[in-house]
């Protein structure tokens, strides 16, 4: 049956009507998270535990829908740029996460500052972000500084009679950072540096540097290292039968420092954040009920005794962007540099923003955020990391 003539005008009108107000409704562009992580290499068992942690953050931010782009380094700064690069020019990411080794974190300064992309990074370097000048405007970071691990460790070596320390370190960024911090602590709280080594990640052998530390005989032995590398140093001062306190840094809170180093690392002393003790931190700690549903909600994924510190800093992640994706998003649409922009503006003034690791509060010359409440003291007893002081 044909339509009359009426009948036609009135449905091309309410068909008009429609595709009009579909219009009127802005369609929800993607948020682009570009990730750089060593998932391979020296630095792997970081990364791993890293991107772990993401693949469990939700499909959407700020109820926009998310899409996540993973590329891995190898634990190598050259491809860390190269990464970045490419997640910027080829895939127009909003913001970049990781790196989350220092060198390579170093090294992508330059390419996301020069494109307007914030990036924030899981190292525990503070020369990242610090001064907030040039590049690193650009640059969050999810870690405490090593400037708030070394104060904390300081003071719980000074209140237990350490007067002398003998360090070894990375012969890199995370070795020189960890150098500065801990001068700077121990000179404050009068403890003496009489030995310094240093040694490469790749290493297989430091018995000269071990027997240099131990010759000079200090009261106990810092070794800043991350990861299993970490674990070479010890293992040598036990079979050669040093006695004093070994403290390690923050980089050692894996399950498989714990695996590779066996007896030689029980009772290793080291400064970590919450999340890693989340179970025998005090009930009345701060950070204490979000550390517990993070390590719980991953355990149940991954298995019992697999959460690390680094995958606690890349799960902070999500609550930070989620705040600050929600704000750019009053500016900006993804996708363009105006929203870069913003989201860097909104992720430089979190306010309280409740993470496993700690409080997050950032300002124009803080881009990290965290207070005393980010900073504890563990050891190893049982083959388990536990709390043993704030």
């Amino acid at each position: 049956m044909a339509l009359s003539a009426p009948f036609r005008r009135a449905l091309a009108l309410a068909s008009f009507a429609f595709v009009c107000a579909a219009q009127a409704v802005p369609a929800q562009a993607d948020v682009k998270v570009g990730v750089d992580l060593s998932s391979t290499g020296p630095a792997a068992v970081i990364g791993i535990t890293s991107k772990n942690a993401m693949l469990m953050w939700p499909k959407t931010i700020a109820g926009q829908p998310a899409q996540y782009i993973f590329l891995d380094d190898g634990s190598d700064p050259g491809t860390a740029v190269r990464n970045i690069n490419k997640l910027i020019h080829e895939d127009h990411v909003d913001v970049i996460v990781g790196p989350n080794v220092t060198p390579a974190a170093l090294a992508a300064l330059d390419p996301v500052a020069a494109s307007h992309t914030p990036m924030i990074t899981l190292v525990g370097a503070g020369v990242v972000v610090e001064p907030q000048a040039g590049p690193r405007v650009w640059a969050f970071k999810m870690a405490a500084s090593d400037s708030a691990l070394a104060d904390v460790m300081t003071r719980y070596m000074s209140n237990h009679g350490v007067k002398t320390v003998g360090f070894i370190g990375f012969a890199d960024s995370y070795g020189d950072g960890w150098l500065k911090e801990f001068s700077t602590f121990a000179k404050l709280r009068h403890i003496s540096i009489v030995a310094t080594e240093r040694y490469n990640r790749t290493d297989s052998s430091v018995t000269g540097q071990v027997l240099k530390l131990m010759e000079a005989k200090p009261d106990a032995i810092l070794v800043a290292g991350a990861g299993t590398p970490a674990v070479l140093p010890q293992r040598e001062l036990v079979e050669r039968g040093f006695k004093g306190p070994i403290y390690q840094t923050h980089g050692i809170a894996t399950p498989a420092f714990i695996k590779l180093g066996g007896k030689d690392v029980e009772g290793t002393l080291f400064p970590t954040q919450p999340a890693i003790v989340a179970r025998t931190l005090p009930a009345d700690h701060p950070s204490k009920k979000e550390a517990l549903a993070f390590v719980n909600a991953y355990e149940a994924k991954y298995g019992a005794g697999t959460v690390t510190q680094f995958a606690a800093d890349a799960a902070g992640v999500y609550p930070r962007l989620n705040d600050a994706v929600a704000r750019a998003l009053k500016t900006a649409q993804p996708g363009t540099e105006a929203f870069r922009v913003a989201l860097r503006g909104a992720l430089e003034q979190a306010h309280e923003i409740v993470v496993p690791n700690g409080v997050v509060n950032t300002s124009a010359s803080d881009h990290v955020g965290l207070d005393q409440r980010a900073s504890v003291m563990g050891t190893i007893k049982g083959g388990k990391f536990v709390y043993l002081s704030q």
